[in-house]
């Protein structure tokens, strides 16, 4: 369907009273919940509060981008809870902010709940605002209220709720502290309430008079609401109503005019107003502690964000959590364990047994059990070398979300990144490339524009290895520390250069930056355990069969003749840049699964095919090789197929050629490793 088209049909045509004045009609039937708000307020704790089902809590905005739904009961009534993405406003900038506004338009919510970081009340407070005006029935949720009350501040609710006109409540989510309050509130709520009305300059409420009267359609959203976002200049909303209403050029022409009369833009002048709106509310209901204590964590929290003190933390986190943990730990110790003696003592030599008693047909047994089959190889590379690599990965990487160090870190890089065309926020699938690529480069909707969204795709699957590529080559070279840094130093340089490159040639708005800061938390264990079982049980559904499938295709490949023909092909180029011709079954591998290649690598290595410099050169080369078939699907998908083939062209070529200058310089220097 056409994408106007179907926005029209979410806001147009469905008949409501949602206008300037609210309706005497009270709510009977509890049918939806929808939790709004900015990201980091606990929107996802307190979804599970209210409906007993987990969903993934996370510290950086993205984790909501596919919608979480949950049933639960409020007394004797039944009532779904949709969890939206993390929006700061109405007025979409990023695609998480999009989904937000279209699922409130879409699902048309009984109650909607606003819960907000309590210690950040002003700056909390203009989105609250606008789903007032919106004629939407709000309910304001004070959350992580021990945080404020830590800091030694004083919120008087009845003086806020005087204020808004809309129900307030007081909750710590993680705790469970007054949710039976909140679902008092939720069952008792009443369109009757006369919510704030926030008076703009009077050109602008001239403007929305005029603009409320051209307006003949029903809109899901107060006419207020459209005509500030028409005044806002909002691309949807401008190509909704200009195809919906007759009279559009007078629209126009007020907003023209209106526009005139002002130096600065409408949609500047109407976010200051909310601001200031805001500033005096908060003034009206917050007292402060004269003298304010800077705390430990507040101290650690500003030398994680300072340069000088950040980047050796940085390092420091890097080292133990990615290198230490995953590399070593995880690569080695669990791998080693889990191949050489579960799999190696026990499990393949009954498998082997067994199928060979079982099956005597030969081109049969060999899909299972044969150099590339399914149990001997596929299973084995999945659960003794990559399982433990992606587990620890996954608990390393809750205990960092759930610390609130992940924004702090975007902070400390943002200006680094806007040399490659990126923000501070472009760290949150960088982060999870290392965990997923795949996964990661779904998570670059949440980049403002589609200049950023085309750059962090490219520089994922170009430089950035998935945590199980990552921890089997950081198992290979671990051994050599000088190895490990030249791969590390190439892969850095080659992200920096080609994301410099990028954003010189490729036209755009320099990229923004603005994010949430939570409090530094101790990490709960609870917390880290279920984060990692869901993203291992994720793995285990999701990625695992990829290598059964690998397995049958490689061995399909082999029974028919194609394998040897693309690995005669790739030989070429592999010898080329002074590798053994056996390599190129990493890189074929490497095409099904970036970590199948990597655990090919892993057995060359162990066979001494493999060493020194073609070692090292291999592990850049293949690092570098185009992304699986798995990221390349989602990439076809997030940015379109020429996009995707684009980059893959690109990158092959480049992989080799890089490893090629690698090898002559090393061997030209006399590097030995």
């Amino acid at each position: 369907m056409n994408p106007l088209l179907n926005l029209k049909r979410r806001i147009l045509g469905f008949r409501q009273n949602h206008d300037d004045n609210a309706t005497n009609k009270t709510i009977k039937v509890l049918n939806k919940i929808a939790l709004v708000g900015s990201p980091n307020t606990g929107k996802s704790v307190l979804f599970n509060k209210l409906t007993g089902s987990y969903a993934t809590v996370s510290n950086y905005p993205g984790t909501t981008v596919e919608v979480t739904r949950g049933r639960g009961k409020i007394g004797e009534k039944e009532f779904e809870v949709v969890d939206t993405p993390g929006t700061y406003s109405l007025l979409p900038i990023t695609e998480d902010e999009r989904v937000a506004r279209t699922l409130l338009l879409e699902e048309k919510p009984d109650v909607v709940i606003q819960p907000i970081d309590a210690k950040n009340l002003e700056r909390m407070l203009p989105l609250t605002l606008q789903l007032i005006e919106a004629g939407l029935p709000v309910i304001l949720d004070l959350n992580m209220i021990d945080e404020s009350e830590k800091l030694g501040m004083t919120i008087n609710t009845l003086r806020l709720k005087e204020e808004l006109g809309i129900p307030v409540v007081m909750t710590i989510a993680t705790i469970g502290s007054g949710i039976k309050s909140l679902k008092e509130e939720i069952i008792k709520y009443s369109k009757t309430l006369k919510p704030r009305k926030t008076r703009y300059h009077t050109h602008i409420e001239s403007a929305l008079e005029k603009i409320s009267s051209l307006l003949k359609n029903d809109y899901l959203l107060s006419k207020r609401t459209i005509g500030l976002l028409l005044l806002q200049k909002d691309p949807e909303i401008i190509n909704l109503v200009k195809v919906g209403e007759k009279r559009f050029k007078l629209v126009e022409k007020v907003i023209f005019e209106t526009q005139q009369k002002y130096s600065h833009s409408l949609n500047y002048i109407i976010n200051r107003k909310r601001q200031w709106e805001a500033k005096g509310i908060a003034s009206n209901v917050l007292t402060y502690p004269l003298n304010v204590k800077s705390t430990f964590s507040e101290r650690l929290s500003r030398l994680m964000m300072n340069p000088l003190t950040g980047v050796p933390i940085l390092l420091l986190v890097l080292y133990f959590g990615l290198y230490q943990f995953v590399g070593v730990f995880g690569a080695q110790t669990l791998v080693d364990f889990l191949e050489e003696v579960v799999f190696g003592k026990y499990f393949n030599p009954f498998i082997i047994s067994l199928f060979k008693n079982l099956i005597p047909y030969l081109p049969i047994q060999t899909l299972f059990i044969g150099e590339y089959g399914i149990i001997t190889l596929g299973v084995r590379y999945a659960l003794a070398l990559i399982l433990p690599i992606v587990s620890t990965f996954f608990i390393a990487f809750s205990i960092i979300e759930d610390t609130g160090y992940l924004p702090r870190m975007a902070l400390l890089i943002d200006r680094v990144f806007k040399k490659i065309g990126l923000n501070g926020r472009a760290v949150i699938p960088m982060i999870l490339g290392l965990g997923c690529s795949t996964m990661a480069t779904i998570v670059t909707r949440t980049l403002e524009t589609r200049r950023e969204r085309i750059i962090a795709t490219f520089l994922l699957a170009l430089a950035i290895p998935c945590s199980a590529q990552m921890g089997v080559l950081l198992g290979i070279l671990s051994g050599n520390p000088l190895a490990t840094l030249i791969w590390l130093i190439l892969l850095i340089g080659v992200f920096l250069l080609i994301g410099f490159l990028t954003a010189t040639l490729m036209p755009g708005e320099k990229p923004s930056f603005y994010m949430e800061i939570p409090p530094l938390r101790m990490p709960k264990l609870s917390n880290v355990l279920m984060k990692t079982y869901t993203r291992v049980e994720w793995y285990l559904k999701e990625v695992f069969p990829l290598f059964i499938l690998g397995s049958i295709l490689i061995w399909i490949g082999q029974m028919t003749g194609l394998f040897d023909l693309v690995l005669s092909a790739l030989s070429y180029p592999v010898v080329w840049i002074g590798l053994p011709k056996e390599a190129a079954v990493a890189f074929l591998f490497g095409f099904f699964r970036r970590d199948y290649g990597a655990a090919g690598l892993y057995d060359l290595q162990q066979s001494g095919v493999l060493f020194g410099i073609p070692l090292v050169t291999a592990a850049v080369t293949l690092t570098l090789f185009v992304p699986c078939v798995a990221q390349f699907s989602v990439t076809i998908k997030e940015r379109g197929i020429k996009t995707a083939v684009s980059i893959a062209l690109f990158i092959v070529p480049f992989a080799f050629i890089v490893g090629f200058l690698l090898n002559l310089t090393l061997i030209s220097l006399g590097v030995q490793l």
